[in-house]
């Protein structure tokens, strides 16, 4: 089983926040999301899941970023609305 997805939501995941979050993988291919404070003790934030719900907890968890939205896609929003 390939990790690459939940190491990348991870790393999405500390550029979102001011903490170091990191990830356990246990042997029988589950994930669990812990956080490691100021005395290098690691704290289990989530029970240990298939990768596929671990992404999508992950993805979920801390602060979430804006979406940003343009001129035209405002505007484009705005006739979508319209026509409905």
């Amino acid at each position: 089983m390939r990790s690459t997805r939940a190491s990348s939501a991870i790393d999405r995941l500390n550029r979102r926040s001011d903490k170091n979050y990191s990830m356990i993988f246990s042997s029988n291919g589950l994930f669990c999301l812990v956080l490691k404070d100021e005395t290098g003790e690691t704290k289990r934030l989530s029970e240990l899941m298939p990768m596929d719900d671990f992404v999508v907890f992950v993805n979920a968890y801390g602060p979430q970023t804006l979406k940003r939205v343009s001129k035209l896609d405002i505007e484009f929003s705005k006739q979508l609305n319209k026509n409905k």
